[in-house]
């Protein structure tokens, strides 16, 4: 109740710039970092979701003072924008470095990535930033996001689901259906687009959406309960079909998600799983 409770309230305040910072090259850089620092799975989506809630934070705030320290000369309005624009990516890196900091320390997990560990990393890629400025770096994530770091990820709403499950009697094999999961949710994370663009057009049975229809649709790209519902219901299909339809029926009791809206969930996933693994 908690979870739905949150996740509602989560769309019901969702910016409309909301997915702009998921896109597939920032999410696998993300990936692959928590990979090579050895941090678990948890750790890698509170990263990503930090990331986008920060930076959407951040550019609103950048405009605020722009829209009120510029005045209205078309040229200098220009100007102060691309001089903005320079100002984020300048910190894209650094900030995306923190975010993954952050994660790692509420992870409860004990490898926690150090100032040293972030630093020759950073250095690496020919940045010379100094421990001040990591340090500043993380206190401006944490401000900008009033603190508020502590953010459910879609993984929680998976394992919690799959909880449920288990309690209310589907007997599957536990640990295969989790593993499924997690693979399923990391191509879920890194083919994002192209998996809800599909379920855009089968929501709409039109292949040219409107730009009104994918403004409205914003809220299904950000609803993690129907991520998770719809994640564990294409893992049961992969793993054991003749359970999928209990499954789906146990989802739609215990989410209100519709057995209409999990199967076309479901079917958006496994169309570009099978276009990714064929040659």
């Amino acid at each position: 109740i908690r979870l739905a409770t949150e996740n509602e309230q989560y769309l019901s305040e969702l910016s409309d710039q909301a997915g702009c910072f998921k896109e597939p090259q920032i999410v696998e850089f993300i990936f692959l970092l928590a990979e090579k620092w050895h941090l678990d799975q948890s750790a890698r989506y509170q990263a990503v979701e930090l990331l986008e809630r920060f930076m959407i934070k951040q550019v609103q705030q950048i405009c605020k003072s722009s829209r009120e320290n510029v005045k209205s000369r078309e040229q200098e309005q220009d100007s102060s924008w691309s001089s903005l624009k320079d100002q984020i990516y300048s910190t894209f890196v650094l900030r995306l470095v923190s975010c993954i900091q952050l994660a790692s320390k509420l992870s409860l997990h004990y490898n926690i990535v150090n100032s040293d560990t972030a630093l020759k990393f950073l250095q690496s890629l020919k940045y010379s930033y100094t421990k001040q400025e990591l340090l500043e770096s993380e206190l401006a994530v944490l401000r900008t996001l009033h603190f508020q770091i502590n953010v459910s990820t879609p993984l929680a709403y998976v394992e919690l689901l799959l909880e449920v499950l288990g309690h209310n009697g589907c007997l599957l094999p536990a640990k295969p259906l989790h593993r499924m999961c997690m693979q399923l949710l990391d191509f879920s994370y890194l083919a994002r687009d192209t998996i809800y663009d599909t379920l855009l057009k089968i929501a709409i049975e039109n292949s040219t959406p409107s730009k009104l229809q994918v403004a409205k649709f914003l809220t299904v790209k950000e609803d993690f309960m129907l991520l998770a519902v719809g994640i564990i219901s294409t893992s049961v299909f992969v793993l054991n079909p003749g359970h999928w339809k209990q499954v789906v029926e146990h989802l739609n009791c215990i989410t209100g998600i519709t057995s209409q809206s999990i199967l076309e969930f479901s079917y958006a996933v496994l169309k570009h799983i099978v276009g990714s693994t064929t040659p």
